[in-house]
């Protein structure tokens, strides 16, 4: 694999290449190490951390659906304190040279400044600011589906950290370039999306939610043309770069969401299915880049032919 075709630069965070493990298929990244030269993973996103431990939801977790998955883990994880002391030295240790991104989210826009504050250390890359998650003061409404609330939280995080900041939108609403704008404009550095659609599974023996939350978040290869429309679209309507993500299972997946307007793109679902996933697609795109006679990977980024 030739590493300097693939090379990028995102956000400033330097990768080895442009292809990510998504938060929450990923671990802290040491999981991998025995499938997978972690030298040649572009980024680390870790599982979704918050304030305190979770333990996640009860009863069914995870549905298997056509061409996806549905899962209601409940961002189960072991608390901010306990990853910086514990987790995040070995990862270190253990993956020196590969970018490390952090996920986080909060219950209040106050929860995501102290987390950001928190992750400001040596050894994080980046943060990952997950908005999917509810508004407990103000109702539960879904900071993700509200772009006063996520500008207010993309400000709380911005003045928390000298981490380049990149903000996960939600699928799960009517106009994403509406969301898309208004974290630019509060301040975010990069953009991801898309995060998992809601999705419901009905056992027809009991006649009861499959899963243990009645509703779950939808990945895998049934999403992606979804979110490689997203992607853009938001393409269009900002000038911050974009992490694509949602189904890649291949090399072609990820070049998609690069002609789409991503200069990076996650791999999720397909990680549980194939562990090498991460290293696999970044080898793709680089033989696609040779067949092609392409110096950089950064020249098909935005190159979709409209027209």
């Amino acid at each position: 694999m030739n590493l300097t075709r693939l090379a990028t630069d995102f956000a400033g965070i330097r990768m080895a290449t442009p292809v990510m493990g998504a938060s929450g298929t990923f671990g802290f990244g040491v999981e991998y190490s025995d499938f997978l030269d972690l030298d040649q993973v572009g980024a680390i996103i870790s599982k979704g951390l918050t304030p305190l431990p979770r333990a996640g939801n009860e009863g069914v977790r995870i549905a298997e659906t056509p061409s996806g998955m549905l899962n209601c883990i409940g961002l189960e994880n072991p608390g901010i304190d306990v990853f910086l002391r514990d987790i995040l030295p070995k990862v270190r240790k253990e993956a020196p040279n590969t970018a490390f991104i952090a996920n986080f989210s909060g219950s209040s826009v106050e929860d995501y400044g102290i987390m950001a504050e928190k992750l400001d250390v040596d050894g994080v890359d980046g943060i990952e600011v997950n908005i999917s998650c509810p508004n407990v003061k103000e109702g539960g409404i879904v900071f993700g589906t509200d772009p006063k609330a996520a500008a207010a939280v993309t400000k709380e995080v911005k003045a928390h950290t000298t981490k380049p900041v990149i903000v996960k939108l939600s699928p799960n609403v009517t106009d994403i370039t509406v969301m898309a704008r208004a974290v630019e404009k509060a301040g975010a550095d990069a953009l991801a999306l898309i995060n998992t659609l809601t999705g419901m599974v009905i056992d027809i023996n009991t006649w009861k939610p499959l899963l243990g939350n009645v509703t779950g978040g939808l990945s895998g290869p049934a999403v992606k043309p979804i979110a490689v429309r997203m992607v853009y679209q938001v393409a269009q309507a900002v000038n911050i770069p974009i992490m694509g993500l949602g189904g890649i299972a291949t090399a072609e997946d990820a070049i998609e969401f690069l002609l789409a307007g991503a200069s990076t793109v996650a791999v999720g679902a397909e990680n549980f299915v194939h562990p090498d996933a991460v290293v696999r697609v970044a080898e793709g795109i680089d033989a696609y880049l040779e067949k092609h006679n392409l110096s950089h990977v950064s020249e098909l980024v935005g190159k979709v032919k409209i027209g």
